[in-house]
């Protein structure tokens, strides 16, 4: 049962969330879901800075004052590719619509702000000092909106940093995550008859089919860790008699941690100045984004999970399991087994319940780990700052996971609001801990101190690259 509180906002809430999952936007360029989440923080009565970071869409919206500093992180940028039809068990593109909210963030924005409602009512009846944050940090997916927050110092005051993601788990999240640079490779050749008169020509296209033959020769020679991806966003052209003069790859480097990244980069780079070297065309390279890896913290893990037991996960319906039935026979069991969390504390009980339940509806225990996960997040720049921590909150049927159709349709469901809404009681109770005992987050500074080992936070966007959006 959710803290009676909510019965204030709920309804609110809902609608702001199938207001963004309405309206799904790229980053940088969330103008609607940011409009709407700052137009009702300030009728809610929060002070909000808009523009925030020179972002466009990001905010932050304050209440209280003094310390400590709590921030709540929230997102609400979509994806493209993902336009599906509510409620729809199969793959239903909606036409004309180019993006959907495949990875929840319109339930993770609004779950921000309903943990910093209920904190904020919590305080004002216990008479607690301190001041609430909610960050609204666009572009997550692609962009990396956080990282320039954290470059402008905006999280420098904060003494911690709360934040969840929509899941098919309720389980506090741990470990690292990869850093990650971001960057277009253009080449320029030169037009020619590709048969009368290909003597003349440079062919640009044929520098980035050679850049992608060299990255994948480094791949032997990366660790397992590492990661590289891409894609041809301009092949110069469709007629094959013509010796194409541009085209453009976007590339994405992943490692552990930020030096390494680097470090892969640079090589990268080398490669692509040989295929422009061997095709005697010139190079281009555009810094699109970067972010660093997530510095984990097992002091606020502790207290995201004694707020997750005292929160408990959400009841659900015999209407809402046949309706999660529905998404989970569209993935083959194997798949919804092989994706669980690696640091499980009983494996078994997990896959007991993946094979006889249609969603989660327990609270996955899970030890502290540093393992570094595949994949990356802006939430590692702020957790370089400030300590930092992530609940996962259990929104859709099992089967599908991020980044999938099945999230999308999903997305206004009865299950994915009560996700949200159980969201905002573990962070309102990860606060009021972090207000009643202060000695935990000056134990959770000590740690972070500890792991960075003497070095401090350099993000990985040059000083000159401003946010941007590239369509």
């Amino acid at each position: 049962m959710l803290n009676p509180v909510f019965k204030l906002y709920e309804k609110d809430l809902i609608s702001l969330a199938k207001t963004v999952w309405s309206n799904p936007e790229p980053g940088f360029r969330e103008f609607i879901s940011s409009r709407a989440q700052i137009d009702y923080l300030l009728k809610m009565g929060f002070k909000v800075t808009e523009n925030a970071a020179e972002t466009q869409t990001g905010y932050i919206a304050e209440w209280g004052s003094g310390k400590p500093v709590l921030a709540f992180l929230g997102e609400f940028d979509a994806l493209y590719g993902l336009a599906q039809k509510a409620d729809c068990t199969s793959p239903s593109p909606i036409p004309g619509q180019a993006m959907g909210h495949g990875c929840g963030h319109h339930l993770l924005g609004t779950g921000a702000i309903a943990g910093a409602l209920l904190l904020r009512d919590l305080m004002s009846a216990e008479g607690l000092e301190g001041t609430i944050r909610i960050y609204g940090c666009p572009a997550e997916e692609s962009g990396s909106g956080k990282a320039y927050m954290a470059r402008d110092g905006l999280f420098n005051d904060c003494d911690a940093a709360l934040t969840w993601h929509p899941s098919h788990f309720n389980m506090i999240a741990t470990g690292s995550s990869q850093s990650c640079i971001q960057c277009y490779f253009r080449f320029t050749g030169i037009p020619a008859h590709a048969a009368g008169a290909p003597h003349l020509g440079r062919n640009a296209l044929d520098a980035v089919e050679l850049m992608n033959v060299g990255v994948n020769y480094l791949r032997e020679h990366m660790e397992d860790s590492d990661r590289v991806h891409y894609a041809i966003t301009n092949p110069g052209g469709s007629s094959p008699n013509v010796v194409q003069a541009f085209a453009e790859s976007r590339y994405l480097v992943r490692s552990t941690t930020n030096p390494k990244c680097e470090r892969l980069y640079e090589r990268v780079k080398q490669i692509a100045r040989g295929a422009a070297l061997m095709t005697d065309t010139k190079l281009e390279i555009v810094f699109d984004e970067g972010l660093s890896n997530t510095v984990p913290n097992f002091v606020l893990e502790d207290v995201l999970d004694a707020a997750f037991h005292k929160a408990g996960v959400p009841a659900y319906s015999l209407e809402e399991r046949k309706y999660a039935a529905g998404f989970k026979a569209t993935v083959p069991t194997e798949d919804q087994l092989s994706d669980t969390p690696k640091a499980c504390k009983a494996p078994d009980t997990l896959e007991k319940n993946i094979l006889s339940s249609e969603l989660c509806d327990y609270y996955v225990e899970t030890y502290h780990s540093d393992i570094c996960e595949m994949g990356s997040t802006d939430v590692g720049d702020v957790s370089w700052v400030t300590p930092t921590c992530t609940a996962n909150l259990n929104c859709f049927a099992y089967g599908g996971g991020s980044h999938s159709w099945q999230w999308v349709a999903q997305g206004t469901s009865d299950i994915a609001m009560k996700g949200m809404l159980k969201a905002g009681e573990v962070l309102a109770y990860a606060g009021l801990t972090l207000l009643k005992q202060p000695e935990l987050l000056t134990k959770a500074r000590a740690e972070l101190n500890r792991r960075l080992n003497g070095e401090s936070y350099k993000c990985l966007i040059p000083d000159d690259v401003h946010p941007h959006f590239y369509d």
